[in-house]
Parts: structure tokens; C-alpha cells; sequence
């Protein structure tokens, strides 16, 4: 009997979910599909060119169960088979053939036509991972093998999420920063703020942090990259924000490959619940291959027009790159500068074909009394405005909404006094 991994799901099969939900990357594996139809040879490959699938290695043959049990008879399995099957007996009986043949451990996804409990039960039986109704799209295909690599009993893997300047100077990074408060302060997740700009980075001076390593020793280090040295990497900024600051130094120069951050990153997957990119504006292999691989996507944008072009550009391309994944955010900042001609955010949402999730007002005063001091908006004034601009986009981020506060009452006082006491 094949040692396929079992589902612990209940005995109908899923229906698909909506484009947003979060789906955690598969891990390196090869991925070898036996399609019958080219309908589903479409989904598969398209499911092979998202992000979540990206350091899979996949196959695709016509043929479905006949020819997956001949090229098993004299090569070794995939760690994932996909199976086109619209025949029920036949179904069962290949399977049964294919198990003589199929090395210990594969798992095994099933697209077929006939949804019957039954059925179901017997695939099951068989040590069938899972069993997807065809018609089946390329989220469906996506969905199916990534899951097989998430253990119900697992801790949830950590949402990535990517901040970027459409230009230089927007405020992108003060905007990660407070962001990245919110969604620890008023969301109580726990979070970490990966500086990426290891040249420049702000992250350091804005949480008034100056820790002696930081992501550059993870990023020249990536054979020592674990959950032990991540951790000692990091920096306490509150009870649930962290902190992997950048050197800000000129003493070396930082040109890296596409693939130099994905240790980090896998790394922090695993160990926090929620990851925020600080991305400096510049374009290359590694930061368009952090944008396409963060599970959402914040643009942060003045509002004129080389603003407006670089937001579009980066809109059109992330769509494309991501055909599977919601739209980027993006937010408007320094709207309102004195004297200075602006375009509205009605024009910018016409162009982009997409509203900003909020317009931050240019106030020098108060948001460079927090650079200076090393703290974020908050800090300085509890009610300004801008703290609730920051809680919205957090939400709009995480797919959270406001951690609920106990409700006072005439008695709260002395019975604070009393648990003082």
C-alpha cells in the first residue's frame, strides 16, 4: 500500500475558496501531472507559474492513469503525483495498479468528475491525499498541492507583506513602520519589519533601535540561516513587534542575486505570524522577486505624475505576474503640500483603475517630530488622525479587524484600583 499522506478534512471535498485566501508556498518538490484533457493541462501549467508554486518542479503528460502507471514502471515517483481520471472503476483499479509500482511516501492528487461520497471514501481508503471535481482552475490546482504540505497541527505559516515607493522620498518606509505598529499594537499580532534597504534603511532610527546584527549577517551568512539565528538576529522593539534592522553603513557594497533573501524569508515564514518588507525603490532581480512572492502588496505614492506612471507600471506588471493573488494596495502620502500642484486622488484612481485604500495629508510638523525622536506617530499623539489611516490599511493587509476592547463601565476605576492593590 502506498504511504500517502492522509487528509484530516471532512468527506466532501472543498469547494474552492476566493482568490484572497491565504495560501501557504509549497516547499521544494517535484510535481509530476498525467492530464486527460487539455482543459486541465491548461490549469496545471498556469498553476505552475504562481508564485506558491515557484520552487516547485513540474511535469505535465497526456495520458492520465495509463500512462503514469508505464513511466513509474521503470522510474522513480515525484513526491506529488496529479491524476486526470473521469472513470470511477477504472479510477480505483489504476490506483490499486499504480500502488505496485509507486515508491513509499508520494502523495497522490486525484481530478475527476463524479462527486459521490462514496467515492470519496474509497480514494480515501486508498491513501488518497485529495480529490478535486473537475472543471478545475489554476487557484484549484494551486490550492490542492499546497496544502498537502501544511499540516493541520502545524502553526500558521507567516503572511508576507511588501511596502514600496512608487518614487523616492514618498514616505514608503515611515509608512511600513507605523503600519507595522498597528497591526502589532492594535491587532496584537505578532510582527517583524524586515529593513531591506541595508545601504539607507530608516528602521533602525524610527523604532530608536541600534542592534549590533541585523539581516545583512543572515543575507552574507546563508548557509547559518535557521530559526536559532533569526532569532538572535532580531531586535524587541514592543511585545509583539520585532525588528531585523540593516546596517545603514557604506563599508561594503550590497549586490545581490534574484534569490539571496529566500532563506530569510522561509525562515521567517516559519516564526512569525506576519512579516512586513521595508523595500527601498530600486528595481532588480531580488526586489521584484520579493514584490511577486509577498502574499500583499502596499504602493505608497505622492500624488503627481511621475507617481502616478511608476504606480500604474508597477500595478500592470504585479497583475500579470501574480494572475492568482488579489490587486496591489496602494496608498496616497504628503497629499495637501503647500503650493504645490497635485493630482487628485479621483484622477490617480481612474488611471490605476483602483481607489487608495486611504490619502495621509502632508504634516511635516508632527511626522518629523517622530523621525527626529525615534517614534512612531502614535507615540506623539495618540489621537492624530493619521493612526487611524495606519489601523485601515493594516486590516486591509492582514484580512483583520480591530482587536475588540473590553467595554468600560462606572465601575472600572475602583475595580482597577482594587487590582492594583
Amino acid at each position: 500500500m502506498i504511504n500517502y499522506a492522509r487528509q484530516t478534512q471532512e468527506e466532501q471535498p472543498e469547494a474552492p475558496g476566493p482568490v484572497e485566501e491565504h495560501i501557504a508556498p509549497a516547499p521544494r518538490v517535484s510535481v509530476q501531472a498525467f492530464c486527460e484533457t487539455v482543459e486541465t493541462a491548461a490549469a496545471v501549467q498556469s498553476a505552475g507559474e504562481d508564485r506558491r508554486l515557484g520552487k516547485a518542479h513540474l511535469k505535465i503528460q497526456m495520458g492520465g492513469m495509463a500512462a503514469a502507471i508505464e513511466a513509474y514502471r521503470s522510474a522513480p515517483t515525484p513526491n506529488v503525483i496529479v491524476l486526470e481520471s473521469d472513470a470511477r472503476h477504472d479510477l480505483l483499479a489504476g490506483l490499486d495498479q499504480l500502488a505496485t509500482v509507486c515508491d513509499a511516501g508520494t502523495r497522490v492528487v486525484v481530478i475527476g468528475r463524479i462527486n459521490d461520497v462514496m467515492l470519496y471514501r474509497e480514494l480515501v481508503r486508498r491513501g488518497v491525499s485529495d480529490y478535486v471535481l473537475a472543471p478545475v482552475g489554476a487557484i484549484d490546482v494551486v490550492r490542492s498541492i499546497c496544502n498537502l504540505f501544511s499540516a493541520p497541527e502545524a502553526k500558521a505559516v507567516g503572511r508576507i507583506i511588501a511596502v514600496v515607493g512608487a518614487k523616492g522620498g514618498v514616505g514608503a518606509s515611515t509608512i511600513s513602520h507605523n503600519v507595522a505598529w498597528a497591526i502589532a499594537r492594535d491587532l496584537a499580532m505578532d510582527a517583524v519589519v524586515a529593513d531591506l534597504d541595508l545601504a539607507f534603511g530608516t528602521a533602525g532610527l524610527d523604532y530608536n533601535q541600534d542592534p549590533p546584527q541585523g539581516i545583512a549577517d543572515a543575507v552574507f551568512s546563508p548557509d547559518r540561516v535557521d530559526t536559532a539565528f533569526i532569532d538572535r538576529l532580531l531586535s524587541k522593539c514592543t511585545d509583539h513587534l520585532s525588528l531585523l534592522a540593516a546596517p545603514a553603513t557604506l563599508d561594503r557594497v550590497y549586490d545581490f542575486g534574484s534569490d539571496a533573501f529566500d532563506s530569510v524569508f522561509d525562515t521567517l515564514r516559519a516564526t512569525m505570524p506576519c512579516i512586513v518588507l521595508d523595500i527601498p525603490h530600486q528595481w532588480s532581480g531580488w526586489t521584484k522577486r520579493a514584490l511577486i512572492g509577498a502574499d500583499d502588496i502596499l504602493i505608497v505614492a505622492a500624488p503627481d505624475l511621475a507617481n502616478l506612471r511608476n504606480t500604474k507600471n508597477l500595478f500592470d506588471l504585479l497583475k500579470a505576474a501574480r494572475p492568482n493573488d488579489r490587486p496591489p494596495l496602494y496608498c496616497l502620502n504628503q497629499v495637501g503640500v503647500p503650493k504645490r500642484p497635485e493630482i487628485a486622488a479621483t484622477e490617480f484612481a481612474k488611471a490605476i483603475e483602483s481607489q487608495p485604500v486611504v490619502s495621509i495629508p502632508f504634516e511635516p510638523q508632527i511626522f518629523g517630530a517622530a523621525a527626529n525622536n525615534g517614534q512612531m506617530i502614535a507615540e506623539i499623539s495618540a489621537n492624530h488622525k493619521s493612526i487611524e489611516m495606519f489601523l485601515q490599511i493594516a486590516q486591509r493587509l492582514t484580512g483583520r479587524s480591530e482587536t475588540k476592547k473590553q467595554k468600560s463601565s462606572l465601575l472600572s476605576p475602583l475595580i482597577e484600583k482594587l487590582r492594583g492593590k
